[in-house]
């Protein structure tokens, strides 16, 4: 396999391409982290480096076969080791980069999460799980996004500058259940986090 470009090469594919490009595939997946937000609003607020989609990680031999064409890599502890065809990637990497060597630029990270088909578990905390089915939606295209509480519970460890971005954008959008929902979370994932109070406030009418 080709040596990898450099971990800032990217130029990744939109949301669409990747709706695309999966035409047909049985495997559950889902547009996470920041277009995860976006999806959700409609409307593009910022700019991506990246694009995050997830899968259950017992997919990931049957998901692979729709990327054949591109190099993988395997990312863990800031450095990526390549996933031959027919391998897996390590038991403690939890994502997986495309590489398009064409371009020497990296298309997609494809998260490896818990759960399966039918139940949603957060890879922050394996306490904290959900139905699939209410933890997905579908944009008016029929891009599968996860739904903001969910990403948001996963930003929450970082709070960078794009997160708390993330958290302003889409906070005014959730409902009492998805604010009841996450601020449960963090209580459980991270009880001393500044988002809670922010979440658990009643938002303004008007």
């Amino acid at each position: 396999m080709p040596e990898a470009p450099a971990v800032d090469a990217w130029d990744a594919w939109s949301p669409a391409e990747v709706q695309a490009r999966l035409t047909g595939c049985p495997v559950p997946w889902f547009v996470a982290g920041g277009w995860a937000i976006d999806l959700h609003l409609g409307r593009q607020t910022r700019e991506h480096s990246d694009l995050e989609v997830a899968i259950p990680r017992a997919d990931f031999p049957q998901f692979r076969t729709y990327f054949a064409e591109f190099d993988l890599y395997a990312a863990y502890e800031g450095g990526l080791t390549p996933v031959a065809p027919g391998e897996e990637p390590r038991s403690e990497s939890h994502q997986v980069w495309v590489c398009d060597r064409t371009v020497a630029a990296w298309r997609m990270d494809t998260f490896l999460e818990p759960g399966d088909r039918l139940t949603w578990v957060s890879h922050r905390d394996e306490r904290v799980r959900a139905p699939l089915a209410d933890v997905v939606a579908l944009t008016s295209a029929g891009i599968p996004y996860l739904r903001p509480q969910f990403v948001l519970l996963g930003k929450a460890k970082h709070t960078r500058d794009k997160d708390e971005a993330d958290l302003a954008a889409v906070l005014p959008t959730l409902d009492g259940a998805g604010r009841s929902w996450l601020a449960d979370a963090l209580a459980l994932v991270h009880p001393e986090h500044p988002w809670i109070a922010r979440v658990g406030a009643a938002p303004r009418s008007g």
